[in-house]
């Protein structure tokens, strides 16, 4: 090879390490970049050089393992971001369940001082109604997290699929690269590579690469969602079980849609919303309802003891919402549900999926997924299923695979309000007893409190769960839901720590340094100028030996 073939050869790899610098430079601030070094090797015959490849800065190790970090990160980060909504809302020493418990009961004690005193009277109403339109302010706000819980599943679910379509159009064009130049374009590696990790952060996915060209991405159940060239799209779909709650659905390649199970979406953000919902949202909802069902029957069963001013037994107090069956099977009996007073202790904050099979019905928790003991609540005669504190009472027989879903306390808090309008309805009387004479307890007369004390003392009275007063039950439900935004804070900043570690890696090996660029600058430049200082050097030896014929 001449030295001006030599000399010509260092100008293109001169030329070609100046532009891929170049390249690295314009692109320091795009995302899903990838820092390109330009390979250099000695050429094949009589010397000079040439340009192995342009090679893209990429650790794939790093890139997965960041990419677990994000999916963890991001899930977290959900969490936290939905949990400690909830933890402002219930720890709130004003707006806070707690002091308007106290008051309510403070003004019982009132009452007990001076049983017909209009104000007293008007105090205990006052402070009811404010205590119950604060459960039904606390639920409408839960309930507007659920529906905007579902909003965002819709949102994740819609920006998944499409980045899963990229992936596989990526797929496509890359592999036809390929085919056309041996070579697959690092452009279009990078923005595949940039679509994994977006999607590690909506989404816990597994990357397969096939032949170590193709991606194929599957879900932690191993359905797939790439597979070479064709993408499977998931869906936002109703709950077979609730028919307010999105969950997402998976879309075969025969066009069928099936539930995926809750639990089968994990990590990113869709996987933290979906925990965040069923792990707390759920489960405040229903100890809230708990509380505001518990404490309104127990009232009402002891207001009833006593007499009001007009010498009457008392009524209802507070008014709580029937119950509904949420789902139940095609053809399935219709039901009527109504709260068991006698058994209000054994209510518990969960759904509860009833199956009837060879006759007799079974219950689940949907919490946990323990069986329920009913022992004898199931009366076959009258069609009825006592368990948990709730009645069911069905129409007709149930069939066997007969399915029914319910939500005993789910929504209970949204409908507590104060049943009594009128000052003397209030029963502050003697309570009552089955073996007086009636007309004693209108001897009482306006004075008697005895029922009054027995209504303040419920405050006390474990008539949560049967093992809780209402303060000591609400003061649970805000500690289990602080505990829950402790635990997840410090899980995401330990995350988050190992995350930006990884980062930091990652950009050690595939960032762009501007400094180190234009280092490379300057050196690419000197060594491009000495390539056509060699060939300027072959052109005039080569003009010498022309001049030596003359």
């Amino acid at each position: 090879m001449s030295m001006f073939s030599i000399g010509l050869s260092g100008l293109n790899a001169a030329q070609n390490a100046l532009n891929t610098t170049s390249n690295n430079i314009s692109n320091v601030y795009t995302p899903s970049y990838n820092r390109e070094l330009t390979q250099l090797g000695e050429g094949r015959v009589g010397g000079g050089v040439r340009v192995n490849d342009i090679e893209r800065q990429f650790n794939t190790y790093v890139a997965n393992q960041l990419n677990n970090a994000k999916t963890q990160s991001s899930a977290l980060e959900t969490y936290y971001s939905q949990v400690s909504q909830i933890d402002n809302l219930l720890a709130d020493r004003d707006a806070g369940l707690s002091p308007l418990m106290q008051t309510f009961f403070s003004s019982l004690e009132d009452l007990a001082s001076s049983p017909s005193d209009p104000a007293a009277r008007q105090g205990v109403l006052g402070t009811a109604n404010t205590l119950s339109a604060q459960f039904r302010s606390f639920d409408g706000y839960l309930q507007d997290m659920q529906s905007n819980i579902n909003g965002q599943i819709r949102d994740e679910v819609v920006q998944i699929n499409n980045s899963i379509e990229q992936v596989a159009t990526l797929n496509r064009e890359i592999s036809l690269a390929r085919a056309r130049t041996g070579e697959a374009p690092n452009g279009l590696l990078n923005q595949r590579d940039f679509l994994v990790s977006e999607l590690n952060e909506r989404l816990d996915i597994k990357l397969n690469v096939q032949d170590g060209k193709t991606y194929n991405i599957s879900l932690p159940n191993g359905q797939p969602l790439v597979t070479g060239a064709s993408s499977f799209k998931l869906e936002a779909i109703q709950s077979d079980y609730d028919p307010q709650r999105l969950v997402v659905g998976y879309r075969d390649s025969s066009n069928n849609v099936a539930q995926l199970d809750e639990s089968t979406v994990k990590g990113g953000a869709l996987g933290g919303l979906m925990l965040f919902r069923s792990e707390t949202l759920d489960k405040t909802q229903n100890q809230i309802g708990q509380l505001a069902v518990s404490l309104s029957i127990a009232f009402n069963e002891q207001h009833k003891q006593g007499m009001d001013l007009d010498g009457l037994q008392g009524e209802d107090f507070f008014r709580v919402n029937p119950l509904q069956v949420t789902y139940q099977t095609e053809g399935a009996p219709a039901v009527e549900m109504n709260y068991v007073a006698d058994n209000i202790d054994q209510l518990r904050p969960t759904d509860y999926t009833i199956r009837f099979e060879g006759g007799e019905p079974s219950v689940t928790r949907r919490d946990s997924s323990e069986k329920v003991d009913i022992g004898s609540g199931w009366d076959a005669a009258n069609n009825t299923l006592v368990f948990g504190g709730i009645s069911m009472v069905f129409g007709s027989t149930p069939q066997n695979g007969d399915r029914f879903e319910i939500q005993p306390l789910r929504r209970a808090a949204s409908g507590i309000d104060v049943d009594i309008n009128d000052l003397d309805k209030i029963a502050a009387g003697q309570p009552l007893n089955p073996e007086d004479d009636p007309a004693d307890w209108i001897a009482a007369g306006a004075g008697d409190n005895r029922n009054a004390l027995a209504l303040q003392e419920l405050q006390s009275r474990s008539i949560v769960g049967g093992n809780a007063s209402v303060s000591g039950a609400y003061g649970v439900i805000v500690s289990d839901v602080g505990n829950r935004t402790n635990i997840t804070q410090v899980n995401l900043d330990a995350r988050q720590g190992l995350t930006d570690q990884l980062r930091a890696v990652q950009q050690s090996e595939s960032g762009v340094s501007l400094d180190e660029e234009a280092a490379n600058l300057i050196r690419y430049q000197q060594f491009y100028q000495a390539n056509a200082r060699v060939i300027d050097t072959a052109g005039t030896i080569m003009d010498t030996i022309l001049n030596l014929r003359n």
